[in-house]
């Protein structure tokens, strides 16, 4: 059986499966532009440096970009409860407040996992420009039910687990 980790180096670690097995995350969002900063159980502090491929005709970060950080924000959040496999989007949803960024800006992140059940997860995710200014907010609730690995809480497959701090 592999060790239990702590909830931010398990979160680094499923971030590091979706940016090897899945085909939107590191093509939209790169393996080295998206970065977890903090976790603890239910909640992930992120960042993302903004780049041209993440903004819209007006040069500024485009709405599918935030909506596929509501949905990578709600499954790590998922994730810092000690779930590896982080179920499937039921609902999503973002409200833009202000502009997010543009390319050079840094955008920062905080998943909040409110509430597990049996079968659904419910998240709230928000988003802060370089100013400091609340720039989106969304909700993601996904299906978790048989989510949780055979082998517990915090315990990630070898090949996606590095020491991380």
């Amino acid at each position: 059986m592999s060790k239990r980790l702590t909830p931010k180096v398990f979160t680094q670690s499923v971030l590091r499966a979706f940016m090897k097995e899945s085909g939107l995350e590191p093509t939209l969002l790169g393996a080295n532009r998206f970065r977890i900063t903090d976790a603890s159980n239910g909640r992930v502090d992120f960042e993302l440096d903004i780049h041209q491929n993440h903004t819209n005709r007006l040069q500024t970060i485009h709405g599918g970009t935030l909506a596929a950080m509501v949905d990578l924000g709600g499954s790590l959040a998922v994730a810092s409860t000690g779930r590896f496999a982080t179920g499937v989007t039921t609902d999503l949803n973002v409200s833009y407040l202000s502009p997010g960024g543009k390319a050079g800006d840094l955008l920062t992140g905080t998943a909040i996992c409110d509430k597990i059940g049996k079968t659904l997860a419910y998240t709230t995710i928000t988003f802060k420009n370089s100013k400091g200014q609340l720039a989106a907010r969304g909700s993601h609730t996904k299906y978790v039910a048989g989510t949780l690995g055979e082998d517990g809480p915090f315990v990630a497959p070898a090949k996606y687990v590095e020491e991380l701090d």
